[in-house]
């Protein structure tokens, strides 16, 4: 089994933050912050990301989220609460599905369950078409700008940015292909947690319709929507972000 970097701050009852395509554990810095002192916060980096980016990537969403699971196991974190952002939000529902019981609440925030996302802002294959051409550096900061309602200008925009540069290209085209290969909407009705699905009402990446297809078949959730954001609401409306994953993390 391959180690992951796996990132933790504070003390209690774990909470698992899991980032997006070209992201790493670096994006969930506000978060880190604010949840360290009412929970353990796990903030792994995903393979061939931040600081994994050394280790084997994966064409795979269910192959990404077996190895996530076999890491949380190694590290005797047994029972977690597990938030999940875009790509992340695909594996956490894998992870829902498979290892259900060990998840106490999940958040799916700016996810779908189809892989191909129906009118995100550029096809996967355009997206892949454009690393090979631009480079990794340029379609990151082409796709990060999609992700800020204010694009270059946003607060987060340059850290988003370095977190894409430490991917390689090996590991993004392979991230895009497990998209293209994975559509989780048929087994959506195996996850049996307590859901809070979380979507910015500006998201150029997952249009309204994949939100409603995620509360019609976890039966367990609810919706909450960000007004006036984009793909990075966390980055977004921080403080009202945080305030309300920790309302229903904290809500029994």
């Amino acid at each position: 089994m391959q180690d992951l970097y796996i990132g933790e701050a504070g003390k209690g009852f774990p909470l698992v933050l899991v980032h997006g395509f070209l992201g790493s554990s670096d994006m969930w810095e506000p978060q880190i912050n604010f949840f360290k002192n009412k929970f353990k916060v796990i903030t792994p980096d995903l393979p061939g990301f931040g600081r994994s980016n050394k280790i084997k990537s994966y064409n795979s969403i269910q192959s990404i989220a077996n190895l996530l699971l076999e890491n949380l196991k190694n590290k005797k974190i047994d029972k977690f609460h597990l938030l999940g952002h875009s790509m992340g939000g695909m594996i956490v529902q894998e992870m829902a599905k498979n290892k259900g019981d060990k998840i106490s609440k999940l958040v799916c925030y700016s996810t779908g369950p189809r892989g191909e996302m129906p009118g995100r802002f550029e096809t996967v294959d355009q997206s892949r078409e454009n690393l090979k051409k631009k480079g990794l550096e340029i379609a990151s900061r082409n796709i990060a700008k999609t992700w800020f309602t204010k694009g270059e200008d946003a607060k987060y925009f340059k850290t988003c940015v370095e977190a894409g540069k430490q991917t390689s290209i090996e590991a993004a085209d392979n991230a895009l292909i497990a998209f293209k290969n994975w559509n989780g909407l048929d087994t959506l009705k195996n996850i049996k947690n307590e859901t809070l699905i979380v979507w910015g009402d500006q998201d150029k990446s997952y249009k309204k319709k994949e939100i409603e297809l995620l509360k019609k078949n976890i039966l367990n959730s609810s919706l909450v929507i960000f007004k006036g954001c984009a793909h990075n609401v966390h980055l977004e409306k921080v403080d009202e972000f945080n305030n309300k994953i920790l309302n229903f993390l904290r809500d029994n």
